[in-house]
């Protein structure tokens, strides 16, 4: 089939590419399977149609906070399964008033707090977690001052000026900014862990996070990814190249009529052929970074 809707599609095209069924293609079903996840991989981190935005609810547990507002622990403890890191370079330990000299050691020991949530694994990157203390529209129903604009001034908007309306509601939102700015995160795709850099005593138990972030477009839930015009060709190259690094053992072996296998040679196309590939991504498909200004 030349439009692939699922992984052991997308595999007998790319066999087909190569020469299959006419020829037999020598690269095992887990093979098989390792390259295309390979694929997928490189497609999820550097292609743009590999992630879409979307936006995760949480919901702040009692855990969450104790975990939050705990310090750090205390040298060799442990809290929340979190456990000081201790980087030492032997069981020595050099007095304060001690001159350092040749051979002497002096031991570190670094703590962290458990500020953070654990995140799925089909999450690669985050943009930003939404305040959920906003000065103004903390409050809830008729005390919310948005409420009490709209009650006291929406009655004369046939009169006013609604540029003046605009311009307070800016000054309103600068206001905002100022005494909740944005939340302070760090995140790493491979810990999986969303550090919260807040004040812990903000958050209340039953208070939802929103994040902002980017998903991983899962082939089983969206099929037309196995259909992608860089990824059938990618997976294609990249079973070429397993195959020639299959062969290359015979290289010098002549087969019944003097044929014989060059495995290196189909291993060495098949390297320029991905990068090939590898760079019309960096032109074509990614996006570009971000410049930096400063």
């Amino acid at each position: 089939m030349a439009t692939p809707t699922s992984r052991d599609e997308l595999i007998e095209y790319a066999k087909r590419q190569l020469g299959a069924p006419v020829l037999e293609i020598n690269v095992a079903d887990e093979q098989c399977d390792d390259i295309v996840d390979d694929a997928l991989q490189f497609f999820y981190e550097r292609h743009f149609d590999g992630v879409m935005q979307c936006y995760l609810k949480y919901q702040v547990t009692k855990e969450d906070i104790e975990r939050g507002r705990a310090p750090a622990p205390s040298s060799g403890g442990q809290y929340g399964g979190k456990t000081g890191i201790g980087l030492t370079s032997d069981s020595s330990v050099i007095p304060n008033n001690q001159p350092i000299g040749t051979g002497t050691t002096t031991n570190f020991q670094y703590l962290e707090n458990s500020n953070y949530i654990q995140i799925p694994k089909n999450i690669i990157g985050i943009n930003k977690v939404f305040n959920f203390d906003g000065f103004y529209g903390s409050a809830h129903g008729m005390f919310d001052i948005r409420y009490q604009m709209a009650l006291n001034d929406m009655y004369a908007w046939g009169s006013m000026d609604t540029l003046s309306y605009a311009m307070t509601r800016r000054y309103m939102s600068d206001i905002d900014f100022l005494f909740t700015p944005d939340k302070q995160i760090r995140f790493n795709q491979r810990s999986g862990r969303l550090y919260l850099d807040i004040s812990w005593t903000a958050p209340r138990e039953g208070d939802y996070l929103i994040i902002d972030c980017w998903r991983t477009t899962d082939p089983n839930d969206y099929e037309r990814v196995w259909n992608d015009s860089f990824l059938k060709p990618y997976v294609t190259a990249l079973m070429k190249k397993q195959w020639g690094q299959n062969m290359m053992k015979f290289t010098g072996v002549k087969l019944p009529g003097g044929v014989e296998l060059n495995g290196r040679q189909m291993y060495d196309d098949a390297m320029q052929e991905l990068a090939y590939i590898r760079e019309r991504m960096s032109n074509t498909y990614e996006l570009p970074p971000m410049d930096m200004i400063g």
